[in-house]
């Protein structure tokens, strides 16, 4: 039986939850994520996790804020004024705004949400939306590749 391993190409399809049962991704069978362990394109958690698997097997993953997108910063939160978006914006609680953010004397679109609405002010919230939770994730490893012989 064969299974995966460190630098092992993989196929992999799953369901992301929160908590209290709400999905924020699935990624299916018929468009899988394909990635190599060990090259870090997903969370160290879920990577290790599949480490040892076997194709047809599932597991259910759980990362802590720290481990997925981070804690909830409060630093992150600012309060604008309305005025410099202009008077059609549609400036609403849960509204997604993508602002322009300079750094490094680069300029970057960041997307933010915004989580307050005042009459002349707006409190827009930088964090990722997943900051802060914990996360589920039900995966199912679907094909293995390997890329070098393994020792036994």
């Amino acid at each position: 039986m064969q299974i995966a391993q460190l630098n092992d190409k993989v196929s992999i399809k799953y369901t992301g939850k929160l908590e209290n049962g709400t999905t924020f991704q699935i990624i299916t069978e018929a468009d899988p994520l394909i990635l190599t362990i060990g090259c870090h394109d997903i969370p160290p958690t879920l990577e290790k996790a599949l480490i040892g698997m076997s194709i047809g097997e599932q597991k259910l993953v759980r990362l802590e804020p720290d481990e997925g997108y981070g804690i909830r910063r409060k630093d992150l939160l600012h309060t604008l004024n309305k005025e410099s978006f202009g008077k059609k914006a549609n400036l609403q609680t849960g509204t997604i705004l993508s602002l322009s953010l300079e750094k490094d004397g680069q300029t970057h679109k960041i997307p933010a949400t915004i989580v307050e609405t005042n009459q002349d002010t707006i409190v827009v919230d930088y964090n990722h939306p997943l900051a802060g939770h914990n996360l589920f994730y039900d995966v199912t490893l679907i094909a293995i590749e390997t890329t070098e012989p393994h020792s036994l």
